[in-house]
């Protein structure tokens, strides 16, 4: 991590942007990002707004780092991208898949508040229709099943021939029991971990407990794109980087943490600036032909006014960058 600028130094160049979403996704249908420039460019803080200042503060310390520190060097010139179909009918997954150029692997959402596993085993079959055999499917359920559902579940999804389910239950110990129960049913289906890194005060625990056979890394809550490379590090499971509903800056921070991972292994979740019917750069970071290049794109100051939030909105994340500012400023006990 550099040394921290001022959170006057921060607010001398915010940008604040409300982007419509395509697709309602993880409840909300425009996303906002304050934006600030530093030395090595732009960076972005945006925290879903249910996070309590001691958990945004990481998003802002990744922020600041992707917009003040040099990064570590890229081990690839390209990262290959997964598509992600939200929780919507089947009759929709053609056309969402269509938004994700040339992707082989695709992340479908199950578990959502509201629907049944019958809608969640109808979507997964469309997409599996629409990818054909040869296709990679995964499926994230935000930790949203418990145990005996989270089996059943994955019992009958497996059919359709899974890579892994991400975050199936809320706990690690959960994670671990599930792992379990699936080896003794014959449910070959890897388990994947992604709040149980990102959201954890020790997110070693998943290695440490046999919870998880991949781990998925975000930059934003981990802190920076070094953070996170330690946490893999310590963690030895393969990794995944996806997305935190970034845009296109954010996005690029994590291209260039899967870009630095020793090792490759899956298709990451970066191509979700598709969702978005706008983006602050003039080149969003979309996937072409499945991969996503290296780069840090120019942010456009025409799209940032363009984009801009209400005034009680921009004040709001102003107020928030201070505050969390001021938790990256306490000492550590």
């Amino acid at each position: 991590m550099t040394d921290l600028p001022s959170a006057d130094d921060l607010l001398a160049t915010a940008q604040v942007v409300s982007i419509p979403m395509r697709v309602r996704f993880r409840g909300i249908d425009r996303r906002e990002a304050l934006l600030f420039e530093g030395p090595q460019g732009w960076g972005e803080f945006a925290p879903f707004p249910e996070y309590d200042d001691a958990e945004a503060a990481r998003w802002l310390a990744a922020g600041i780092d992707w917009a003040y520190a040099v990064q570590p060097a890229a081990a690839r010139d390209v990262v290959p991208v997964n598509a992600t179909v939200p929780a919507v009918g089947p009759d929709l997954v053609a056309e969402v898949l269509a938004r994700f150029d040339g992707c082989t692997t695709a992340k479908v959402k199950v578990a959502e508040a509201g629907q049944t596993l019958a809608d969640d085993v109808d979507r997964v079959a469309a997409t599996r229709d629409a990818m054909g055999a040869s296709g990679r499917i995964r499926v994230d359920a935000n930790g949203r099943w418990d145990l005996d559902t989270a089996t059943d579940a994955l019992g009958r999804l497996a059919a359709y021939g899974l890579e892994y389910a991400e975050q199936p239950c809320a706990t690690v110990e959960q994670l671990a029991q599930l792992r379990t129960a699936l080896a003794r049913r014959g449910i070959d289906v890897r388990i994947a971990a992604d709040e149980s890194i990102r959201k954890a005060v020790d997110p070693l625990r998943v290695a440490r407990l046999g919870a998880a056979d991949v781990v998925v890394v975000k930059v934003a809550p981990l802190g920076g794109v070094a953070s996170a490379l330690e946490v893999v590090a310590d963690c030895g499971l393969p990794a995944v980087v996806s997305s935190a509903l970034d845009t296109s800056v954010g996005i690029a921070a994590g291209v260039a943490l899967a870009a630095a991972l020793p090792s490759l292994e899956f298709a990451c979740g970066l191509g979700t600036v598709g969702f978005f019917a706008g983006d602050v750069t003039g080149a969003s970071m979309r996937p072409s032909a499945g991969v996503l290049a290296v780069r840090r794109p120019r942010v456009s100051t025409d799209r940032l006014a363009a984009l801009a939030a209400p005034s009680d909105r921009v004040q709001w994340w102003r107020d928030r960058l201070v505050r969390c500012a001021a938790v990256l400023e306490e000492p550590l006990s």
